[in-house]
């Protein structure tokens, strides 16, 4: 990714926090983390990893809560950035915290079998 796409990646994620828990008000959608976006090298598409609490029927309900709303938090996106064409987005979960919790309770499993 080149270093614009960084900086625009980086402005998009802190836009999103803003615009997810202020703007949306949409019930589907429950506490919600954008934890990553990457945007293409050419500025045409961008996928936001999200991270959500709930069980997985509340994080599909979020997730057809986001993509309903898509329309509306590019509209608002393109409002905040300055950018010659709002980017496509694309909704993700993120699943590198599950990844981390599971690694670290195998971990505390292996100490506990050595004591």
């Amino acid at each position: 990714m080149s270093m614009r796409a960084n900086r625009v990646a980086e402005q998009m994620k802190k836009e999103l926090g803003g615009i997810i828990s202020q703007k949306l008000k949409d019930p589907r959608i429950g506490f919600v983390t954008v934890t990553d976006v990457e945007v293409t090298g050419d500025l045409q598409q961008a996928t936001i990893f999200i991270s959500v609490l709930g069980n997985d029927s509340e994080k599909e309900a979020t997730l057809a809560g986001l993509m309903k709303a898509k329309g509306f938090i590019r509209t608002e996106i393109g409002q905040r950035i300055r950018l010659r064409k709002t980017p496509e987005i694309e909704f993700a979960f993120d699943d590198s915290v599950e990844y981390g919790n599971r690694i670290e309770s195998l971990l505390r499993q292996v100490n506990k079998e050595e004591e």
